[in-house]
């Protein structure tokens, strides 16, 4: 009897036993099926992030290469445009056709009798404000009152006054030294080349203009008048003649010209 209940026990503590263990590896194996479609779930998420995060720096690496190299091609581009302009610059800065034109432009030569005769010239043409021009020939003005009051007076070499008369170089120094700057010299050469007075072409003469005449062979110039337009000049010509207003066109003041000077200008007249 006692061996009976013995094993009876038995019995029940190995069912007991059983169905204990049972459920609870139903229950692990039930956990770990459910833990394993979270982990890999898990999983895929990190990926998408870790992918999405790779796309977004690609991207933002590629907007900056492109960006850089948008500015690379502009500013070379620009250096370019720069450097061709300054190339053209120099090429008509040290163009020696250019230096040709220039240098042409500041000289007129003319040969006259065999001799070669070169005279500097502005390279560009006054221009004159109108109150400037006004103030010029103003000063044209005075002066061809101051000659014109000496038609008919004798010439007298060396005379620089109304009360003796005048010679030639006398009777301009006469019109012009209150009216310039500058110190207008006693001679008719010295006059020609005058620092202060501008060459004229003689198609371009104004009243007050000096005329210049070689008539002895004493320098470049020995015989000075003043022009008075409508191609005439004033002039003291010579012992035993009066002041008078003679023309350019005559055959032998038209043989012996060499030349014209502008002395009042808005820089010279007082």
């Amino acid at each position: 009897m006692a061996r009976i209940n013995k094993v009876s026990i038995t019995l029940c503590a190995l069912l007991f036993t059983s169905l204990s263990i049972t459920p609870l590896a139903h229950a692990s194996e039930q956990a770990r099926s459910s833990a394993s479609p979270k982990s890999h779930q898990a999983k895929a998420d990190r990926k998408k992030k870790t992918s999405g995060s790779k796309s977004k720096t690609t991207t933002k690496t590629t907007s900056k290469k492109k960006s850089s190299t948008v500015k690379a091609k502009t500013t070379a581009q620009k250096n370019k445009s720069s450097s061709a302009s300054k190339t053209a610059s120099a090429r008509r800065t040290h163009s020696p056709a250019l230096k040709t034109a220039s240098a042409k432009a500041l000289q007129k030569c003319t040969v006259r009798k065999g001799h070669k005769k070169c005279v500097t010239e502005d390279a560009q043409p006054v221009t004159i404000a109108s109150a400037h021009k006004a103030r010029v020939q103003k000063a044209q003005k005075t002066a061809m009152n101051k000659l014109m009051g000496q038609l008919g007076k004798p010439y007298r070499w060396g005379g620089t006054s109304p009360r003796t008369g005048f010679d030639c170089s006398g009777l301009v120094y006469y019109a012009y030294k209150d009216l310039v700057k500058f110190r207008i010299p006693r001679t008719a050469n010295e006059m020609y080349h005058l620092r202060d007075a501008r060459s004229v072409d003689r198609g371009e003469l104004q009243s007050g203009d000096l005329v210049f005449f070689r008539t002895r062979g004493r320098g470049t110039a020995d015989h000075v008048g003043v022009y008075v337009g409508n191609g005439k000049f004033i002039q003291s010509p010579r012992t035993g003649r009066d002041i008078q207003i003679t023309s350019l066109s005559e055959d032998y003041w038209a043989d012996h010209y060499v030349g014209a000077r502008r002395v009042m200008t808005p820089k010279t007249i007082r």
